[in-house]
């Protein structure tokens, strides 16, 4: 197994010996946790897939040293066996550390800790021209630091990155709290977010008077330890459970065996079929494979089309500001009708705002909404009609949107939201030739 200097030293000189390389350098990778379709394009000349290892655990700093292609399942694995975690560990075990920084990563531990990359302490990053760069908050790099996140790969590939982590107990107690009107659950997650024996902090909005806040907390005993990686399935429990308890990893993967609630659609819900896919089968992995050969066949397409019916894609993770949280919830039953809704609380830290391309408010608590199906309708409408309506109210209302799923913005509204004059001061820095493609271009415009 090659170190990760000897890593670095052959591509390099991978780089060096293919002149004009360095401009087809991608990520090949067996699965993806982006919702939106691209163009099809030639094949890395440069593949970075290697690139996925822990490299080192520190006790002392409380930071794990990974590669960029290690899986978050590989990642907290590692931690794990040293009773640590990652600060905050995004929900899908396929999620790639690199991945998470380039994007968005969120879980039930951002009411503490923010974002991903709030808990990032610096990261390697190879840019088109074949440079390795060191970033960190305050070094000769930190606008790239602080620029990576929302970046999509439009600005390089981080290659290894030193994270943040945190202590962990052999069991997690997740209390489950139901309330029936909207401005009760956000008030009740204003609160918990500032208690500090608080562990975990997350909740499902099943039906406009049917609210669930799950409150998880580390524990070392536990009377029983509930299994949600196969026959039972996480999401119903909250409904039939006050109280339960789970193991730590257990815990950090209870959303994965069914994608949330998505694994209806594959019919890995029915107790028949799901044996027939067995354990090891009942993950986001196998049911993104689903996804993109459906996807690529277009049976789903052909269905509707026999029905009658048009259907879009809503898939969208969106922050709003707390205090708008119960305005934003009103909306979506109103304009889009998709349940369950994912509630995730994020405290932005006092830095947030130097984030350069996924701004929040320092300092405030925002709610994220995960909603992932298709409306159907009977009449014809727009492309993205109900994205559009979406975009437009989470703007309105102070609010941001992930990238990893379809966005309809046009060009202005895009910067006026994710700063172009600072994606283009990075874009003349690391990528000047522009090799590595456009944010706008790839996120909505699918290029």
């Amino acid at each position: 197994m090659a170190s990760y200097v000897e890593k670095i030293a052959r591509l390099q000189a991978e780089i060096a010996a293919a002149p004009g390389a360095s401009a087809r350098v991608g990520l090949a990778k067996s699965t993806s946790n982006l919702f939106r379709d691209r163009a099809r394009r030639a094949a890395p000349r440069i593949d970075l897939k290697h690139f996925n290892r822990v490299v080192a655990f520190d006790a002392a700093a409380r930071t794990v040293d990974t590669e960029g292609m290690t899986t978050y399942a590989e990642l907290a694995s590692a931690t794990l066996a040293h009773r640590a975690m990652p600060c905050v560990v995004p929900q899908l075990r396929s999620i790639t550390v690199g991945g998470a920084m380039a994007g968005v990563g969120i879980e039930a531990t951002s009411f503490r800790h923010g974002l991903v990359h709030d808990t990032a302490v610096a990261l390697e990053v190879l840019t088109s021209d074949g440079r390795v760069v060191i970033c960190t908050r305050d070094n000769e790099h930190r606008d790239l630091f602080f620029g990576f996140p929302n970046s999509y790969g439009t600005l390089g590939y981080a290659l290894k990155l030193t994270m943040r982590t945190q202590p962990v107990r052999k069991f997690v107690q997740v209390e489950h709290n139901r309330f029936s009107a909207a401005g009760d659950c956000f008030a009740a997650i204003g609160r918990l977010a500032a208690d500090p024996d608080i562990d975990f902090l997350d909740g499902v909005v099943f039906a406009p008077d049917e609210m669930i806040v799950s409150v998880g907390r580390f524990v070392d005993e536990a009377p029983y330890v509930s299994d949600y990686s196969f026959e039972r399935i996480y999401y119903r429990s909250l409904r039939e459970r006050s109280t339960d308890f789970l193991t730590t990893e257990g815990y950090l993967w209870r959303w994965d065996t069914d994608w949330f609630w998505c694994s209806k659609n594959v019919g890995a819900q029915h107790p028949l079929l799901r044996r027939l896919y067995g354990r090891r089968r009942l993950n986001s992995v196998t049911y993104q494979r689903i996804m993109r050969w459906n996807s690529r066949w277009g049976l789903t397409r052909a269905l509707n089309r026999v029905r009658g019916v048009h259907a879009e894609s809503v898939i969208q993770d969106v922050d709003i500001p707390i205090d708008r949280a119960a305005e934003f919830l009103a909306f979506l039953h109103a304009e889009v009708g998709i349940l369950p809704i994912w509630l995730c609380p994020i405290r932005a830290p006092d830095a947030a705002a130097a984030f350069t391309l996924y701004p929040l408010t320092p300092g405030t608590m925002y709610v994220n909404f995960g909603f992932w199906d298709v409306v159907t309708t009977r009449e014809q409408r727009s492309a993205g009609f109900c994205n559009r309506l979406i975009e437009r109210k989470v703007r309105e209302l102070g609010g941001i949107k992930s990238l990893y799923s379809d966005s309809y913005f046009t060009e202005d509204e895009f910067w006026a939201i994710y700063n172009r004059q600072a994606y283009a001061a990075l874009k003349q820095r690391y990528d000047p030739a522009g090799a590595l493609g456009d944010l706008y271009a790839k996120t909505v415009l699918r290029a």
